[in-house]
């Protein structure tokens, strides 16, 4: 009786429990809580976080390699294929460019720049990774993209830059993302004068149907031609909004807005929070990550709102520097954030739909910049 009591108790996950498995099934709670409690990026968040509940219960296996024919892997082994073979993260941006006007950003091409400025982040926390020591340069790229805010494009480089590091960059990724306006408005405050944050900006013009339909086509064709391996995510993201602004099939939009973009946002949380196991989080590469995203997130922010301010020296019409905060590709959290600070300035003052051509702009830039790392260090 006492042995079979022993054997079943050794047949128990209670028996083969580590504390890094423990630490990290409180690491999950902890994100739980911040999703479910606080409302931070709750969409993605949970499914994360329990993913990587999931993948720390001992003996479970859901993350466990098939052995042999006769021995079949873990449920969400065969699901992480979908982040391992780079089929998710496209999948995402079909959706995001199925809700996504870019409108905005063809009455004001300009601000194109902002979203570009705010992919400096990027590279400047690419270089600081290399000179910590800590990691290899496709990991510093993989690091570096945090910078980007954009939590699909995150996972697809490092997915096939370094997808052992996939669970702590989606985790910093999605957690900054989620933190935009408490990050933001202190670095946009310190950045801008009073005077600055009340600028009133000119109403933008209405943009053609031609426009629009154009738009995502030659995009597509532009980016993929110089940078061809960022045409995976351009692709799928100006596919999304030509579907949208045709208006021939709404069935379609319909779709990939919402039953396929809720489905794959399920399975790419999931996996990813699966590869936040004890032996891949629970070190010092990855608090170094969280310090990095950090400091990209901080850099990216910077850049778009200093570069407003240098363009209000060359242009007629006044920019309002709080607009290139939103070249973070967040969308529409960055541009919400800008439109919150200038109205305490300026109770008067409206700046969400200026401010969402830099952010659509900083999607399309860190696909871009995504696509220029992964063409410099796929064969690293």
């Amino acid at each position: 009786m006492i042995q079979t009591i022993k054997d079943f108790y050794m047949s128990t996950g209670f028996s083969a429990i580590t504390w890094g498995q423990v630490g990290m099934i409180c690491v999950s709670f902890i994100l739980l809580y911040l999703a479910i409690k606080k409302g931070f990026e709750p969409l993605l968040l949970v499914p994360i976080a329990f993913g990587m509940f999931l993948t720390n219960l001992p003996l479970a296996g859901l993350m466990a390699p098939p052995v042999g024919h006769d021995q079949p892997g873990g449920l969400l082994y065969y699901l992480y294929q979908g982040d391992h073979l780079g089929i998710f993260p496209p999948l995402i941006f079909l959706g995001v460019g199925a809700m996504t006007d870019f409108g905005p950003l063809i009455a004001n091409p300009k601000s194109l720049l902002l979203g570009a400025a705010a992919q400096f982040g990027i590279f400047v926390t690419f270089l600081g990774a290399i000179a910590s020591g800590l990691f290899t340069p496709p990991e510093a790229a993989s690091i570096g993209i945090i910078g980007g805010a954009d939590g699909p494009t995150a996972i697809f480089l490092s997915s096939k830059l370094a997808p052992h590091l996939m669970g702590s960059i989606a985790v910093a990724a999605y957690s900054y993302m989620a933190l935009v306006p408490v990050i933001q408005p202190p670095i946009m405050k310190f950045l801008t004068t009073k005077e600055e944050r009340m600028i009133k900006m000119k109403q933008l013009r209405n943009v053609s149907r031609l426009e629009k339909l154009l738009f995502p086509i030659m995009v597509t064709l532009i980016v993929s031609m110089i940078v061809p391996p960022a045409a995976a995510l351009i692709g799928m993201l100006m596919l999304g909004n030509l579907f949208k602004e045709s208006g021939v099939v709404g069935r379609l939009s319909d779709t990939a807005q919402n039953a396929m973009m809720n489905i794959v946002t399920i399975f790419l949380g999931v996996t990813v929070g699966a590869t936040a196991t004890a032996e891949a989080f629970l070190n010092v590469q990855t608090l170094a990550i969280v310090c990095l995203g950090v400091v990209a997130f901080g850099i990216g922010t910077a850049a778009g709102v200093i570069l407003a301010k240098i363009m209000n020296k060359f242009t007629k019409d006044p920019v309002n520097p709080l607009i290139g905060s939103a070249g973070v590709s967040a969308v529409p959290m960055a541009a919400r954030v800008s439109q919150v600070v200038g109205q305490k300035e300026n109770p008067s003052n409206f700046l969400l739909m200026h401010a969402m051509g830099p952010n659509v702009a900083g999607v399309i830039g860190s696909a871009v910049s995504a696509g220029v790392l992964l063409s410099l260090f796929s064969g690293f």
